[in-house]
């Protein structure tokens, strides 16, 4: 027959071929009727209240200790299962559980005896410790372990406790009324310093703000002046322009005018080119031809008459009236020769005199000149 159970507790089979017997903790196991015995042992943990009565501690003071311990059977631990099993095996967990009590709470009273009051009530936590660890080395020969110890409360008859925690509540209300003074005082100080940084920071925020506002202008006056001066540089560059551009315009007038001009006097200049050309072909050279040919006129008749005079001279070299005759005829013949002259030049001067509209004027020749001529012979 199969017999189970749970992981809080232990089975112990003994009898025909269990020697020793068989423990399970948490499963099954298989049990022959009449020659096989099963027994239950469990493995709930215990919590105990360990109280220890007026119990003089070591300067004589009886105190009043109460604990906290949880403690259980270990069923993993095969040793301390099997310890347990001889000792408590067909007890209940009542009786388990005041044997783990008095043995806890015989050891919690030595450990107060061994410890003053105030080593107690001021460091709970080394005699919780204290306890623990003698309790757990006894307890675990029996198979149980201490889980956890817990010091729950410490009270005495006597008002020593209440006595001890006078000076301590003095010295904490002392300190109490101390640190709320001090507090206060930090509180006033720190309330102080912030309003002065308040103060201060509003201070620094206006002079801030001014300084900000300051530099705004300055920068506002700054780009207007800066505005100002590009206007006007604008402006005066822009009348520059135009000054510029009235002075171009007026040298390409002034260019235009001289061209113009320089053009008008290349056509007069052609023009008067033109007329001289014109008054040279139609009144200087017709002129200088009737001169000429006047002139050559003149030279001839008067060549003719010297020759005349001459052959009538020759004629009548031997008497003095045929030298008179000579000289008297070589007079007529320069006098007809001055008086041909005097109407070509005549002629010639009219024609020089009276050009054509808009004709230059040539020079005449001195009449004195053209009336002189050759030297008289004799």
């Amino acid at each position: 027959m199969f017999f189970t159970c749970g992981p809080n507790e232990a089975m112990v089979v003994s009898g025909f071929c269990r020697s020793p017997p068989v423990m399970v903790a948490g499963g099954r196991v298989l049990v022959v009727p009449c020659l096989q015995q099963i027994q239950r042992i469990s493995l709930n943990t215990l919590t105990l209240n360990v109280r220890s009565e007026k119990v003089y501690t070591r300067h004589g003071v009886p105190i009043s200790v109460t604990g906290i311990a949880q403690v259980k059977i270990q069923g993993q631990n095969k040793e301390m299962l099997a310890a347990a099993c001889q000792m408590f095996l067909g007890k209940s967990e009542s009786e388990i559980a005041q044997i783990a009590l008095e043995t806890l709470e015989g050891h919690q009273r030595a450990i107060m005896a061994h410890m003053t009051v105030e080593e107690i009530y001021k460091d709970r936590q080394k005699f919780s410790e204290q306890v623990f660890n003698v309790a757990s080395s006894d307890l675990v020969n029996m198979g149980i372990s201490v889980v956890s110890y817990t010091l729950k409360d410490i009270h005495d008859d006597q008002d020593y406790l209440h006595s001890l925690g006078k000076g301590r509540t003095a010295q904490v209300q002392r300190d109490a009324r101390v640190g709320e003074a001090e507090a206060k005082r930090d509180a006033g100080i720190r309330e102080a310093r912030a309003r002065q940084e308040q103060v201060s920071a509003q201070l620094l925020s206006e002079t801030a703000m001014a300084q900000a506002q300051r530099d705004f202008q300055v920068q506002q006056a700054l780009c207007d002046a800066a505005v100002s001066a590009r206007k006007a540089q604008a402006d005066l560059a822009y009348q520059l322009q135009v000054a510029r551009t009235k002075q171009q315009i007026e040298e390409q007038r002034a260019q235009v005018l001289v061209v113009e001009r320089a053009q008008q006097a290349q056509l007069q200049e052609h023009e008067i080119g033109r007329r001289e050309r014109e008054l040279e072909a139609t009144v200087r050279k017709p002129a200088e031809a009737e001169r000429y040919r006047l002139e050559r006129l003149a030279e001839a008749q008067r060549s003719q008459m010297m020759m005349q005079a001459e052959a009538e001279a020759e004629a009548m070299r031997v008497t003095g009236a045929a030298r008179a005759a000579a000289v008297a005829a070589r007079a007529r013949a320069e006098a007809a020769q001055t008086a041909a002259k005097a109407e070509a030049f005549g002629q010639y001067q009219e024609a020089a005199v009276d050009p054509p509209f808009g004709a230059p004027s040539f020079g005449v020749t001195p009449f004195r000149t053209l009336l002189s001529g050759p030297p008289v012979l004799g």
